[in-house]
């Protein structure tokens, strides 16, 4: 190796940008995704491919065949298995020296306390549901852990219309209206958030009676899409691009970029 030059890694391209002391803070950082679903699955394949070192993965589902219009980690060989096994798989086949830690449950307010907030330096919550979404905010705050919260992704067509702000600036989004009113009634402050001012899409049918008559999931799944009220339409896109608008937060965040 000659004079100046240095060791190429998988990671150089973006060292480029971050630089060496930002590359060895995200290889020191352990963020936790709460629902690797097709948010929570690309959030996590960016920061794997960024650098970050050590990961939590939580989520009780298994990959359904719906799955495979937007979710990174849904093909025909994973269906019926657990998600966060999958992309526990996935995450090292792209970096062998990370380490992942994953949970098979849900985030609940009941499970809360079977979560060590305190050795994380990022949260992500990629939940679909109001009260997990609030019970995360409320523990990561109470630990001042960072985190960033995706908003509504389903029944949206355009990817341009997502942003990043606080949630008390938002608008339009039904989602985050409800976390307004939710969170101010706790007393919280602030919370950053990926959400879109797109007028969410009526479903052309309601794709749950056909789930109810003809259900493709696994023989013996205890979580099921019919006990859903409400099955969003979804694309392969739009989530993609909440996700990874998401981990771009993380990264700069970790890395001491943002202002």
């Amino acid at each position: 190796m000659g004079f100046g030059e240095k060791m190429l890694n998988q990671f150089s391209r973006t060292e480029l940008l971050l630089g060496k002391e930002a590359m060895e803070r995200l290889k020191e950082s352990r963020v936790a995704v709460f629902g690797i679903g097709g948010v929570g699955g690309y959030v996590c394949e960016a920061l794997v491919r960024s650098g970050v070192g050590s990961f939590d993965l939580v989520d009780d589902d298994k990959v359904c065949l719906t799955n495979l219009n937007r979710q990174i980690i849904a093909t025909r060989k994973t269906v019926g298995r657990y998600k966060t096994e999958v992309m526990k798989k996935r995450i090292l086949e792209i970096n062998p020296e990370a380490d992942v830690r994953i949970h098979k449950c849900f985030f609940l307010p009941e499970t809360a306390e079977q979560f060590s907030f305190e050795e994380y330096d990022y949260v992500v919550d990629a939940v679909d549901t109001v009260t997990a979404k609030i019970e995360l905010v409320l523990k990561a705050q109470e630990k001042n852990v960072p985190i960033i919260s995706c908003m509504g992704a389903g029944n949206k067509l355009d990817g341009s219309r997502f942003q990043v702000a606080d949630i008390y600036k938002t608008k339009v989004c039904p989602l985050a209206k409800v976390m307004r009113r939710e969170l101010k009634k706790r007393g919280v402050k602030k919370l950053k958030v990926v959400y879109s001012e797109e007028t969410p899409v009526r479903p052309i049918d309601d794709m749950a009676s056909s789930c109810r008559t003809n259900c493709i999931c696994p023989p013996g799944a205890v979580h099921k899409c019919t006990e859903r009220r409400d099955i969003p339409g979804s694309t392969s896109f739009v989530p993609a691009i909440a996700g990874l608008l998401i981990a771009g937060e993380v990264i700069k965040d970790l890395a001491g970029k943002n202002n």
